[in-house]
Protein backbone atom coordinates (compact mmCIF):
# COMPACT_ATOMS: atom_id res chain seq x y z
CA UNK A 1 0.00 0.00 0.00
CA UNK A 2 2.88 2.36 0.75
CA UNK A 3 4.22 1.89 -2.77
CA UNK A 4 0.80 2.73 -4.21
CA UNK A 5 0.71 5.96 -2.21
CA UNK A 6 4.17 6.85 -3.49
CA UNK A 7 3.05 6.11 -7.04
CA UNK A 8 -0.02 8.32 -6.61
CA UNK A 9 2.05 11.11 -5.11
CA UNK A 10 4.57 10.81 -7.92
CA UNK A 11 1.82 10.95 -10.56
CA UNK A 12 0.20 14.00 -8.95
CA UNK A 13 3.55 15.75 -8.69
CA UNK A 14 4.26 15.07 -12.35
CA UNK A 15 0.81 16.38 -13.31
CA UNK A 16 1.47 19.64 -11.47
CA UNK A 17 4.73 20.37 -13.30
CA UNK A 18 2.94 21.67 -16.43
CA UNK A 19 1.06 24.11 -14.17
CA UNK A 20 4.19 26.25 -13.98
CA UNK A 21 4.25 26.45 -17.77
CA UNK A 22 0.52 27.19 -17.77
CA UNK A 23 1.03 30.12 -15.42
CA UNK A 24 3.79 31.60 -17.56
CA UNK A 25 1.78 31.07 -20.74
CA UNK A 26 -1.33 32.65 -19.24
CA UNK A 27 0.72 35.68 -18.23
CA UNK A 28 2.06 36.06 -21.77
CA UNK A 29 -1.42 35.58 -23.19
CA UNK A 30 -2.85 38.31 -20.95
CA UNK A 31 -0.08 40.65 -22.05
CA UNK A 32 -0.64 39.79 -25.73
CA UNK A 33 -4.39 40.39 -25.46
CA UNK A 34 -3.81 43.76 -23.77
CA UNK A 35 -1.35 44.72 -26.49
CA UNK A 36 -3.81 43.68 -29.18
CA UNK A 37 -6.51 45.85 -27.62
CA UNK A 38 -4.16 48.86 -27.62
CA UNK A 39 -3.20 48.23 -31.25
CA UNK A 40 -6.85 48.06 -32.28
CA UNK A 41 -7.61 51.29 -30.39
CA UNK A 42 -4.68 53.02 -32.09
CA UNK A 43 -5.74 51.76 -35.53
CA UNK A 44 -9.29 53.06 -34.96
CA UNK A 45 -7.93 56.47 -33.95
CA UNK A 46 -5.73 56.60 -37.05
CA UNK A 47 -8.67 55.61 -39.27
CA UNK A 48 -10.80 58.41 -37.79
CA UNK A 49 -8.03 60.93 -38.32
CA UNK A 50 -7.46 59.67 -41.87
CA UNK A 51 -11.13 60.15 -42.76
CA UNK A 52 -10.87 63.85 -41.85
CA UNK A 53 -7.73 64.53 -43.94
CA UNK A 54 -7.51 66.18 -47.33
CA UNK A 55 -3.74 66.55 -47.75
CA UNK A 56 -2.44 63.67 -49.93
CA UNK A 57 0.96 63.62 -48.19
CA UNK A 58 -0.68 63.39 -44.76
CA UNK A 59 -3.07 60.71 -46.02
CA UNK A 60 -0.14 58.65 -47.33
CA UNK A 61 1.62 58.98 -43.98
CA UNK A 62 -1.48 57.84 -42.10
CA UNK A 63 -2.02 54.93 -44.49
CA UNK A 64 1.53 53.78 -43.71
CA UNK A 65 0.82 54.05 -39.98
CA UNK A 66 -2.40 52.07 -40.37
CA UNK A 67 -0.55 49.40 -42.37
CA UNK A 68 2.00 49.11 -39.56
CA UNK A 69 -0.81 48.71 -36.99
CA UNK A 70 -2.34 45.98 -39.16
CA UNK A 71 1.00 44.20 -39.30
CA UNK A 72 1.41 44.49 -35.53
CA UNK A 73 -2.11 43.16 -34.92
CA UNK A 74 -1.47 40.11 -37.12
CA UNK A 75 1.78 39.35 -35.30
CA UNK A 76 0.03 39.59 -31.93
CA UNK A 77 -2.83 37.45 -33.23
CA UNK A 78 -0.38 34.71 -34.27
CA UNK A 79 1.39 34.94 -30.91
CA UNK A 80 -1.94 34.59 -29.10
CA UNK A 81 -2.86 31.58 -31.19
CA UNK A 82 0.47 29.94 -30.37
CA UNK A 83 -0.08 30.66 -26.68
CA UNK A 84 -3.50 29.00 -26.81
CA UNK A 85 -1.86 26.00 -28.49
CA UNK A 86 0.76 25.94 -25.71
CA UNK A 87 -1.96 26.01 -23.04
CA UNK A 88 -3.75 23.12 -24.76
CA UNK A 89 -0.52 21.14 -24.96
CA UNK A 90 0.30 21.73 -21.28
CA UNK A 91 -3.21 20.67 -20.22
CA UNK A 92 -2.87 17.67 -22.53
CA UNK A 93 0.44 16.86 -20.87
CA UNK A 94 -1.20 16.79 -17.44
CA UNK A 95 -4.02 14.60 -18.69
CA UNK A 96 -1.60 12.29 -20.48
CA UNK A 97 0.51 11.96 -17.32
CA UNK A 98 -2.62 10.91 -15.41
CA UNK A 99 -3.52 8.42 -18.14
CA UNK A 100 0.07 7.16 -18.18
CA UNK A 101 -0.05 6.49 -14.43
CA UNK A 102 -3.42 4.75 -14.82
CA UNK A 103 -2.12 2.63 -17.71
CA UNK A 104 1.02 1.54 -15.83
CA UNK A 105 3.34 3.83 -17.80
CA UNK A 106 2.55 2.48 -21.25
CA UNK A 107 2.52 5.86 -23.01
CA UNK A 108 6.29 6.14 -23.08
CA UNK A 109 7.57 9.53 -24.21
CA UNK A 110 4.17 10.88 -25.31
CA UNK A 111 3.70 13.19 -22.28
CA UNK A 112 7.24 14.53 -22.72
CA UNK A 113 6.64 15.18 -26.41
CA UNK A 114 3.45 17.13 -25.63
CA UNK A 115 5.28 19.19 -23.01
CA UNK A 116 8.16 19.88 -25.40
CA UNK A 117 5.73 20.98 -28.12
CA UNK A 118 4.06 23.30 -25.59
CA UNK A 119 7.40 24.86 -24.70
CA UNK A 120 8.19 25.23 -28.40
CA UNK A 121 4.86 26.99 -29.05
CA UNK A 122 5.52 29.28 -26.09
CA UNK A 123 9.01 30.04 -27.41
CA UNK A 124 7.70 30.87 -30.89
CA UNK A 125 5.03 33.13 -29.38
CA UNK A 126 7.69 34.91 -27.33
CA UNK A 127 9.70 35.59 -30.48
CA UNK A 128 6.61 37.04 -32.15
CA UNK A 129 5.91 39.22 -29.11
CA UNK A 130 9.48 40.49 -29.21
CA UNK A 131 9.11 41.30 -32.92
CA UNK A 132 5.88 43.19 -32.28
CA UNK A 133 7.55 45.17 -29.49
CA UNK A 134 10.23 46.25 -31.96
CA UNK A 135 7.55 47.40 -34.40
CA UNK A 136 5.74 49.27 -31.62
CA UNK A 137 8.88 51.19 -30.69
CA UNK A 138 9.53 51.93 -34.36
CA UNK A 139 5.98 53.28 -34.76
CA UNK A 140 6.27 55.53 -31.71
CA UNK A 141 9.69 56.80 -32.75
CA UNK A 142 8.44 57.54 -36.26
CA UNK A 143 5.44 59.45 -34.92
CA UNK A 144 7.62 61.46 -32.54
CA UNK A 145 10.12 62.25 -35.29
CA UNK A 146 7.37 63.29 -37.67
CA UNK A 147 5.63 65.50 -35.09
CA UNK A 148 8.94 67.16 -34.29
CA UNK A 149 9.46 67.99 -37.99
CA UNK A 150 5.84 69.15 -38.35
CA UNK A 151 6.23 71.59 -35.42
CA UNK A 152 9.29 73.19 -37.00
CA UNK A 153 7.41 74.01 -40.18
Amino acid sequence: MFETSDAHFSALTAMLAPAFFLTATASLLLSANNRLARIIDRARTLLKELAAMDDPAQRALYEQRIALQRRRSLIILRAGQLLYVAISLFVGTSLMLAADAFLAHRLGMAPMVLAALGVLAMFAASLLLARESTLAVRAVNEEMDHRHVARRE
